[in-house]
């Protein structure tokens, strides 16, 4: 069975990518330590990456790599969220997948891996549940099965309620830290390093289900959204009238604070 591998520098990267056959699907998990539904991810590739086996040559290659650690990396593939996989082949990128649905993944492998019907759903069966993250029904023949609008929500809200405590700060903006999409944004995250605060970031751009979904689950209907310890703080002018009212009050969450030398930002 193919096993998933740990890559943790550029060099281990080139190296791995040069010594696969052309016709080798190279399937990469894009994650960050900090964030919960990454760890949900691991566990559903694990399970499926059991399924294929180590053949010759080789037809699915597995790595998985912290988005953080290697931006060069991410950055190649426009990773703007996490969990993210990339699925390419030859140096062509196939397929990406951002989010948490492993529906969507194991869709994304199988048609990208060719394997058989019967194999597929093999796999499917012995895919867990609970590491799912995202609730169908199969049928014998493994079709999905169209999942009541109550429970998409219910299960959306429960990813969504994983999501806003990923990191003690959370911010919800559009596009990236190094790459605002909006004026809101890009003043959130300057408040955000002049006061050394870590901070996990989403790209609700990048994903139109938490994008939507979101608003509903915080009833709050506009971005940028910041979240502290899993509450809703509110957009731009919250934080500045929570500034204004304690200068501290991101004190506990600034990496000065904490003895570190610099601030840091996911």
């Amino acid at each position: 069975m193919s096993t998933i591998k740990d890559i943790t520098s550029i060099e281990a990267w080139n190296d791995h990518v040069s010594s696969l056959p052309a016709s080798t699907l190279l399937i990469v998990s894009f994650h960050a330590p900090w964030a919960a539904p990454c760890a949900q991810m691991a566990t559903v590739l694990k399970t499926l990456a059991s399924e294929y086996p180590v053949t010759e040559p080789l037809s699915t290659s597995w790595v998985s790599i912290d988005a953080e650690e290697l931006s060069d990396i991410s950055e190649t593939y426009n990773v703007t969220a996490v969990p993210f996989l990339v699925l390419s082949r030859n140096g062509q990128v196939l397929e990406t997948v951002s989010g948490s649905s492993a529906v969507k993944v194991r869709n994304a492998i199988e048609t990208h891996a060719n394997k058989s019907a019967q194999s597929g759903t093999e796999a499917s069966e012995k895919t867990p549940a609970a590491a799912n993250g995202a609730a169908t029904a199969e049928g014998q023949a493994g079709d999905v099965v169209p999942q009541d609008p109550e429970k998409q929500k219910e299960e959306l809200f429960r990813r969504l309620g994983d999501l806003v405590k990923a990191a003690p700060v959370m911010l919800f903006m559009k596009g990236t830290p190094s790459e605002p999409k909006c004026g809101f944004s890009r003043q959130l995250v300057a408040i955000l390093r002049e006061n050394a605060v870590k901070y996990g970031f989403f790209n609700i751009l990048a994903d139109d289900e938490v994008r939507q979904g979101l608003k509903e689950f915080a009833d709050w209907p506009t971005y940028p959204q910041l979240w502290v310890d899993g509450e809703l703080v509110g957009g731009l002018d919250i934080v500045k009238e929570e500034l204004a009212n304690d200068a501290n009050f991101f004190k506990p969450y600034s990496v000065k604070a904490n003895g570190d030398a610099s601030a840091g930002q996911s």
